[in-house]
């Protein structure tokens, strides 16, 4: 049985990251605390060590049960850590599932389309006897020349 593990391998192996590089980058960034203390990725921790991993906006907290070098399965879990998480941290959790939905903004919002973009850009075949159409008449209303562009009563 071990007696030291490292943290990185550690909370990758009892699935508190999916990824070991994500585990090293959590403790590389300080959001992976070991008894108050932030810690490097390859820090040993023993049975009994509390770990705090923050993971925005919730801080979780675990006691250290077991130690394991190999991934485990999700049902294993319990053996290898006891989760100490307080009640309000998971309230907070709940609350910002459920603001992201209140004030979601409705239209433009993100990545444009292709179908969007293109029609802004680069006009297509078809848009392009609409296209001219538009210009002419625009040319011809407001006599659109170099000369009057320049003019002060432009300005």
């Amino acid at each position: 049985m071990l007696q030291e593990e490292r943290i990185d391998k550690w909370l990758w192996a009892t699935r508190i990251f999916k990824t070991r590089s994500m585990a090293t980058d959590a403790c590389k960034k300080g959001r992976v605390m070991v008894d108050g203390v932030c810690i490097k990725p390859s820090r040993n921790i023993k049975i009994g060590d509390t770990i705090s991993v923050r993971k925005p906006p919730v801080t979780y907290t675990f006691e250290v049960t077991g130690l394991t070098e190999a991934r485990i399965g999700a049902k294993l879990v319990p053996q290898y850590l006891i989760n100490k998480t307080t009640k309000d941290q998971y309230e907070l959790l709940d609350m910002v599932k459920i603001s992201g939905f209140v004030n979601r903004k409705k239209g433009w919002a993100g990545r444009q389309k292709k179908k969007d973009a293109n029609w802004l850009t680069l006009p297509r075949k078809c848009h392009l006897p609409i296209l001219i159409g538009i210009l002419t008449m625009t040319m011809k209303t407001k006599m659109m020349r170099p000369n009057n562009l320049l003019s002060p009563q432009n300005k």
